[in-house]
């Protein structure tokens, strides 16, 4: 009888000093099938899959491949036994074209015969609807394009095993489509495939769905026979809700006002071309669009991190209830107080209330090596009067974050780069919030955090929303951005492709604007600051 099971593995442990990262883990998965590997942030998926593919070894335990005991020791082995996994982040040569990429590191004899090279890709992309370029360079591709490379790469090499980790993370509504159905016709073609995915789309590709928790193997479940909320009770050991709340503020009053804002890259490329919007206290703007839309550049010139070309306004409106601060003034200009061409610092001393947590915690957010004190300080230290730094009130920020969101530490005194990624966030997050923004801009804040951790900052940007701040959030999960924002921007290209109401708006709507500027929809900057303004005098 033919052996059903592609992969056996049994009581696979692999430690890290104290750190069990996985404890006798034992799943199978079978020839023709999708299995979904789930588990929050720590739970042992990565280094699991890292063990099938050949970067780490397992302290104990066996792995088995069409039934057969094998040792897998480098990512050679791995290809020998027809296992390949594509990673979350592409291991390609920028410079070289598709088919070099594809072949390169493989043994040839003599001359490399490049007609037969791109044969054997169309033949490859034929049988399971990819649509590749042999010859394209890789700096010339999108995301999806790169990733389809990366695919084909572990085909040509004769992968009959797939494992993928998290492969809709960067990739549009259309594009998660799209991929869907190429793995769908892997599968039909006998292939077994392991991917890490996003919770809502497990029900829509996978056949079965084994579920880790700290480093233990919970089940393995048909995807038929269960729903997310069952999925997420078992990733967590007890019962979460998965609904985002979305409040409505009672009032809405205008804190931004962007303006033909144009901002071009070191090199001199227009990164943000003409952008024009107005954001709202008492509501969150998310901010959507494929990766180097321009998202990145579009807060750093409202927080004075990038230098706005001329013609150019970002004018701050501060609350009408805000008292003068010791030591600075609140903008005298209630009608707009203008932040082009100020850098961050003469923004705070003017009294803007504004608050921003980058897409690069440990980069531009925190420093890696201080401890939570001495992070919290970075934002107060200017306001001593003395040569001395008082540690006594950061200190007690750092202790009150840690109680209230439920930071894992050892205490206040452990360097930041020692902290999970979920708990590096809320530091970040909480710190700016503890300045009291009127504005809060935040960039991919739940970007690889456990479930439990996301909704924590889910709860903690809808609680500054009710206070009447602010709130632009730049988001790559369409389905929270649905969920959890009043409107919803997008980018394209660095432009403005729409403005779109988030609670009527559809995912595909939204997913076609990130990739198109249609002549019907792509108004101009003129157009859609009026629109902003209309807005502003209906709601107050």
């Amino acid at each position: 009888m033919e052996e059903r099971t592609a992969i056996r593995l049994k009581d696979i442990t692999k430690t890290f000093g104290e750190v069990v990262a996985n404890d006798a883990v034992s799943l199978d998965v079978d020839w023709g099938e999708i299995l979904a590997l789930l588990g929050e942030n720590g739970s042992g998926k990565t280094t699991l899959m890292n063990m099938l593919s050949g970067i780490y070894f397992p302290d104990s335990g066996e792995i088995q491949v069409d039934g057969k005991t094998v040792t897998v020791r480098s990512p050679k082995d791995a290809f020998g036994l027809g296992i390949g996994m594509i990673h979350q982040h592409f291991k390609l040569v920028d410079v070289l074209t598709a088919a070099e990429n594809i072949i390169l590191g493989l043994k040839g004899q003599g001359k490399l015969d490049r007609k037969a090279v791109a044969r054997d890709i169309k033949a490859i992309s034929e049988k399971y609807g990819f649509d590749i370029d042999p010859g394209q360079k890789i700096y010339d591709m999108s995301v999806s394009q790169k990733q389809t490379v990366e695919i084909v790469k572990v085909l040509y090499r004769g992968a009959n095993i797939l494992i993928l980790d998290e492969p809709t993370a960067v990739l549009t509504p259309q594009e998660t489509d799209k991929l869907f159905a190429i793995l769908r016709n892997m599968k039909a073609d006998g292939k077994a495939i392991i991917i890490t995915h996003k919770l809502h789309e497990v029900m829509d590709i996978s056949d079965k769905v084994a579920v880790l928790r700290k480093g233990k193997y919970i089940g393995t479940v048909n995807t038929s026979e269960t729903d997310p909320q069952r999925l997420t009770d078992m990733m967590v050991g007890r019962a979460v809700s998965l609904d985002i709340d979305r409040p409505r503020a009672e009032h809405r009053n205008l804190r931004l006002e962007v303006e033909n804002l144009t901002v071009l890259s070191g090199e001199g490329v227009k990164m943000l071309s003409g952008v024009s919007f107005s954001a709202f206290g008492g509501e969150i703007l998310g901010i959507a669009g494929i990766a180097g839309s321009g998202q990145k550049e579009l807060l750093e010139a409202i927080a004075g991190l990038q230098k706005a070309q001329a013609g150019a306004h970002i004018r701050y409106f501060p609350p009408e209830s805000e008292e003068p601060i010791a030591g600075k003034h609140i903008p005298v200009k209630r009608d707009g107080e203008e932040l082009v061409g100020k850098n961050p610092t003469q923004i705070e001393k003017i009294g803007v209330s504004l608050a921003f947590v980058p897409e690069d915690r440990l980069g531009m957010g925190l420093v890696a090596g201080m401890d939570m004190v001495d992070n919290m300080m970075l934002k107060t230290y200017k306001n001593g009067r003395g040569p001395l730094v008082d540690r006594r009130p950061p200190k007690k920020l750092a202790e009150d974050l840690i109680s209230e969101l439920e930071i894992v530490t050892p205490g206040v005194g452990t360097p930041v780069r020692k902290l999970s990624g979920g708990n590096v966030q809320k530091v970040l997050v909480g710190r700016e919030i503890a300045s009291s923004p009127t504005v809060l801009m935040t960039a991919y804040p739940v970007r690889g955090l456990d479930i439990n951790s996301s909704y924590t900052i889910y709860h903690l940007l809808n609680e500054q929303k009710m206070k009447g701040v602010a709130v632009l959030l730049v988001g790559e999960d369409l389905d929270v951005l649905l969920e959890l924002c009043d409107r919803i921007l997008v980018l394209c290209g660095g432009k403005i492709s729409g403005i779109v109401d988030g609670r009527s708006t559809t995912k595909e709507e939204v997913g076609l604007m990130m990739t198109h500027l249609p002549g019907g929809r792509e108004a101009s900057a003129v157009s859609v600051l009026q629109a902003g303004r209309t807005e502003r005098g209906e709601d107050q």
